[in-house]
């Protein structure tokens, strides 16, 4: 079985001993055969609707993540421009790699990585 990967390394749910930070209850009752049926419809659901999403639409809902991520660390009192740079570097990866295939979210794309690189400048220059 699998886990799930997190910064402080991957939790597995069928180890009590691997919890997540901030678990205190004790260990997870066995789920039934109802419970697990309804979980498996629940996935087959969102793999059928994950299937059914055009792959553009995915892939420019994660750019849309790298822009704020950016964005996020640009704005922080605290900010981090290598952090940034590299949301800003991987974004541009996915927006001019990917070009007009991002339809019909290339040209919104282009925009949003325009206006981050310029707001990298302007926090990045030092005060005139």
């Amino acid at each position: 079985m699998s886990g799930l990967w997190t910064p402080s390394g991957e939790h597995r749910g069928d180890d009590p001993t691997n919890r997540l930070p901030g678990d205190t209850d004790g260990p997870a009752h066995e789920p039934t055969d109802e419970e697990r049926a309804a979980a498996e419809a629940e996935l087959a659901r969102i793999q059928d609707e994950l299937a059914n999403t055009p792959v553009a639409e995915i892939i420019a809902n994660h750019a849309i993540g790298l822009w704020q991520l950016a964005v996020l660390h640009l704005s922080r009192e605290d900010r981090d421009l290598d952090a940034a740079q590299l949301a800003i570097d991987a974004l541009a990866a996915v927006v001019e790699g990917l070009g007009e295939r991002l339809e019909p979210n290339a040209d919104a794309l282009r925009d949003a990585l325009a206006q981050v690189r310029v707001a990298y400048v302007q926090v990045s220059s030092p005060s005139q």
